[in-house]
């Protein structure tokens, strides 16, 4: 029930949207829960309006499925939806590198070193947290220096699926990218190897798409893996 924190007046709909998605991404939000509005705009502090409509583009986004008149639930963990955004992300992310790497300058080096160095203690330690905001944080240098503003949107909207699966699955084999494919990418970065650096890239986002097929889960009704929903406050009734 704490993940989940009232939140201010300003830009209701996106804070609604962003505390769903990362209760989903993280877990908090077991796949197969039910999410009812009227509960979860309670323990938002908001009303009802800017969390449909947050529930509305996690809808779009593949994170939630509704019923009409009857449920909202958080969607499940299906191999061929992970797979089909873990190519879009893929082909996105070699779109950057191949933009990016001509334009990159050494502050832009200097921080995907650092956030490298952030992601291999991070998985040293087994801190699933840390380990994807330091890969977010890295491949993200690439996106922003990209300046291609349709590429970071749609990275920004199919990412979250495929984080779902690295967290579901952390701590597995080739479940988190190698801190040495990273130092790959940033020497061919560094040195302007633009061909290197994108066929990196599909090496890295190809790993993840592998975890597609290690995604699928039974399909039990809101027991089980539903049941962390009700302690968060979100119980098995409909909107």
């Amino acid at each position: 029930m704490d993940a989940l924190r009232p939140v201010g007046r300003t830009l209701l709909r996106d804070r609604a949207y962003e505390t769903l998605r990362d209760a989903i991404v993280r877990g908090d939000l077991a796949p197969g829960s039910v999410v009812r509005d009227s509960e979860v705009a309670e323990r938002l502090g908001l009303s009802r309006a800017p969390v449909r409509e947050a529930l509305a583009r996690l809808g779009d986004e593949g994170l939630v499925e509704t019923k009409p008149q009857s449920y909202t639930r958080v969607t499940r963990l299906v191999s061929r939806v992970v797979r089909d955004a873990a190519s879009v992300v893929r082909v996105m992310h070699e779109l950057a590198a191949r933009t990016a790497v001509p334009l990159l300058g050494p502050e832009g080096i200097r921080a995907m070193r650092e956030a490298n160095e952030r992601f291999a203690a991070a998985v040293r330690t087994a801190d699933v947290d840390a380990a994807l905001r330091a890969d977010d944080a890295l491949h993200d240098v690439l996106v922003g220096a990209s300046g291609n503003h349709a590429l970071a949107a749609t990275v920004e909207r199919y990412t979250p699926l495929i984080r779902r699966v690295e967290r579901h699955l952390f701590g597995d084999a080739g479940t988190c990218v190698s801190a040495v494919l990273h130092t790959r990418l940033i020497d061919a970065c560094e040195a302007g190897d633009t061909e290197e650096a994108v066929r990196v890239t599909t090496e890295i986002w190809r790993a993840l798409e592998g975890l597609a097929d290690e995604a699928t889960e039974p399909t039990t009704e809101a027991t089980g893996l539903g049941a962390r929903a009700g302690e968060l406050g979100f119980g098995a009734s409909t909107n």
